[in-house]
């Protein structure tokens, strides 16, 4: 009898795994993309390389009381899910017909850069309220669905 972690669970705990390197000071999120049970790039919130974190400097979305959701062009750091991208790029790899595996469900900047990098599904362990991501992930015929992690 195989024991073993199934596949979708294993992927899921390597993206809670990464979200340990997030240096955000109010969620860490991690992300990594999957082909063919390999995993291609990995991703966690955070600053540009070079720049200052917001672990370190303070968080400009806490100073200005901006809630989670709005104003996202208010922050020092890049999403997760946007990391992935930045270093399938960087590396030369295509994410398409990937599937991300999220600690949070991608908002919808982010949905939309996954869609049109050519990905076939979006699996997350924690919900994020975002109706048009939703709506828009169903429009593209990405599969998505909610994954917790069991304990």
């Amino acid at each position: 009898m195989d024991n073993r972690l199934p596949w979708p669970e294993y992927f899921m705990r390597i993206a809670h795994l990464v979200a340990e390197r997030a240096t955000c000071t109010r969620r860490k999120v991690g992300a990594i993309a999957v082909k063919d049970k390999r995993i291609l790039a990995t991703g966690y919130n955070g600053p540009p390389s070079g720049t200052a974190h917001c672990a370190d400097v303070g968080c400009i979305r806490e100073k200005l009381k901006i809630p989670s959701g709005e104003r996202h062009e208010l922050c020092r750091g890049l999403h997760a899910e946007q990391n992935v991208i930045i270093q399938g790029s960087l590396h030369g790899i295509s994410l398409k017909g990937s599937e991300i595996y999220c600690t949070t469900q991608p908002c919808l900047i982010c949905t939309k850069m996954l869609i049109n990098t050519g990905i076939t599904g979006i699996y997350y362990s924690e919900s994020y309220p975002d109706d048009l991501s939703e709506q828009m992930l169903s429009e593209a015929g990405v599969k998505f669905a909610l994954l917790p992690l069991k304990s």
